[in-house]
């Protein structure tokens, strides 16, 4: 890192109300090892305005996976989001820090804070659905009901437990047929059809190209790459890492190589 490297420190909301300590400690190592501006914005919108204007400022992102993809989706907008390596110090519970650990930060606060001074920056590939939407590590189709559900509220209990007491409990979530009418091409070549029940397609960005793993019902699963990828079928919902969205018709996801780029440790891998 250079001595002439500044840095734009935006503290994510949730970040702050979850651990202000690790949030300190990180604004402190940042802050004894470059030039910071601490930005703390209150939400979404101002969020966005101060990525905007960050000018030269290198920014920095302290929050979970989804202030993570919020930012990428930030910059994929701008049409250059290579403008200036992007860096994150993960803030918040493990369960929403599962994107930052696959693609290699640091889960410790000191050490990915050092990692935002001392680290390179590292080329990433990108899945790029026709809506805008972006996925960084991991895309689900679609995503399970169980991911998809919010955590119920007190008030959702007390309803739950009374239609408990009035009426037999539903079925367990592992009883639930898991299959899904849904057809898959990869560059225009047909994998699977609506004809066949399908539980499940994952699919990463890496090397260049999407890697596409299908789990048909009752039968081995399919694997392919491709450049584009085109679902189709009745309304399905899917996971981009921490995001759930649909129900959808119809959704296309195009690799993008190299399209944004992560400051990681220097002895870190390609990932």
């Amino acid at each position: 890192m250079s001595d002439t490297d500044q840095l734009l420190v935006i503290i994510d909301p949730v970040a702050r109300r979850l651990d202000g300590e690790s949030v300190r400690i990180a604004k402190d190592v940042l802050s004894a090892g470059a030039e910071t501006k601490i930005c703390l914005p209150d939400g979404p919108e101002e969020f966005a305005r101060l990525l905007a204007r960050r000018g030269s400022r290198r920014p920095v992102v302290l929050g979970d996976d989804r202030a993570l993809l919020r930012t990428v989706t930030l910059l994929h907008r701008e049409r250059d989001p290579s403008r200036a390596p992007l860096a994150l110090v993960p803030i918040g519970v493990p369960d929403h820090l599962r994107v930052a650990r696959a693609l290699g930060v640091p889960p410790g606060t000191v050490a990915a804070a050092r990692t935002v001074l001392d680290g390179v920056a590292r080329r990433l590939d990108l899945l790029v659905d026709d809506s805008g939407g972006v996925v960084l590590h991991r895309l689900d189709v679609p995503a399970s009901r169980v991911l998809a559900t919010a955590p119920p509220t007190v008030w959702d209990t007390c309803r739950s437990l009374v239609r408990t007491l009035v009426r037999p409990a539903p079925a367990p979530a592992h009883a639930v047929d898991r299959a899904h009418r849904l057809r898959v091409e990869a560059d225009g070549v047909l994998l699977s059809d609506v004809d066949t029940p399908l539980e499940g397609l994952t699919v990463r960005a890496l090397g260049g190209s999407a890697a596409l793993t299908l789990a048909p019902a009752g039968a081995p699963a399919v694997h392919a790459t491709a450049q584009v990828l085109t679902v189709t079928g009745p309304d399905f919902r899917y996971r981009a890492d921490a995001t759930v969205s649909g129900p959808v018709r119809r959704r296309e996801w195009t690799v993008r190589a190299g399209a944004w780029a992560l400051t990681l440790p220097r002895e870190a891998g390609a990932v």
